[in-house]
């Protein structure tokens, strides 16, 4: 990794592990251990904040430069050639964790049965940064994952659905993310790395219902760009593609390197993000079942079959 990149990740406090891996701790895993506040993905599906290990096997790939990521993206690469290997980048990624969460343990506010839980991750979400598909052996890190008893989420940007096909074992929760409805809004907000990015996602749509998995599609909301009204037939259209079992609705939020690119005005109300996901799921048939508005966020779900 490019030592000026490494210094910069550093200072925004990541753990490096090995030569293309990241890891972080999450807002609400720091929430959580301090103020017993919990991650949206506790209230929808049952994790534990603090017990969730936020990381990636790409941290400076990706085949997208999206204008809402918090990421610093002045480094991405499109493919990965001297790799790790999956039980290396497992076993160090959580002694990352475990030496972030370090200074926690002396806080008064700590949880302290918390924190010692948090030293032992039993779900990991792999989305931290960059397209964690193009790590070729995630099939593999996904499978020693789940020998230790962790859980996985894995969140791609649906530009290799030929890697999704066959992964092997997929993971617990896949999440696709969508953020465009039509091919010229996609070119200007993910600023794709490849040429036939916005086809790659049809694919990918196209595919998810085979998947024997839990699948999410996520809609982030950048206020201005791509949550008008008149858009919500046309995310509609991709969704029936997909299927999904869930339906994520999230609002855009100003952080990160994203503040280089966006404006604070970007980012969505809860209740604008809410209005958007109550039409989108009134023309999929899905019904808005919860909401966080902390984070922005709304969960569609199919209907119950009668």
């Amino acid at each position: 990794m490019d030592p000026e990149l490494q210094k910069i990740l550093k200072r925004q406090h990541y753990g490096l592990v090995g030569k293309h891996t990241g890891v972080k701790l999450c807002h609400w895993m720091k929430q959580s251990l301090l103020f017993g506040r919990q991650c949206y993905k506790q209230t929808f599906y049952g994790i534990e904040s603090h017990r969730c290990l936020q990381m990636t096997p790409t941290i400076t790939h990706c085949t997208q430069m999206c204008l809402f990521c918090w990421r610093f993206q002045n480094f991405t690469e499109k493919e990965l050639h001297d790799i790790d290997e999956p039980e290396y980048i497992l076993e160090a990624a959580i002694q990352a964790q475990q030496k972030l969460l370090t200074g926690f343990k002396g806080d008064p506010r700590c949880d302290q049965k918390k924190w010692k839980e948090a030293n032992q991750p039993n779900m990991l979400a792999c989305s931290l940064s960059g397209e964690p598909t193009l790590y070729p052996k995630l099939g593999e890190f996904f499978r020693a994952c789940h020998r230790k008893g962790i859980t996985t989420f894995l969140v791609t940007n649906g530009t290799a659905p030929e890697i999704l096909e066959h992964l092997d074992p997929l993971p617990t929760q896949l999440y696709v993310s969508v953020v465009a409805p039509t091919k010229e809004l996609y070119k200007k907000i993910c600023a794709p790395l490849i040429p036939d990015g916005w086809e790659k996602l049809q694919q990918t749509l196209e595919l998810l219902p085979s998947l024997n998995t839990r699948t999410v599609i996520r809609h982030t909301l950048v206020h201005d760009w791509n949550m008008d009204d008149t858009m919500i037939e046309a995310y509609a259209k991709l969704d029936k593609l997909a299927q999904p079992t869930f339906i994520e609705p999230k609002g855009y939020v100003f952080v990160g390197s994203s503040r280089n690119r966006l404006h604070f005005s970007n980012m969505p109300t809860h209740d604008q993000v809410r209005h958007f996901g109550q039409g989108l799921a009134e023309h999929l048939g899905y019904h808005l079942t919860m909401e966080k508005a902390d984070s922005l966020v709304v969960l569609l779900a199919q209907q119950p079959k009668k």
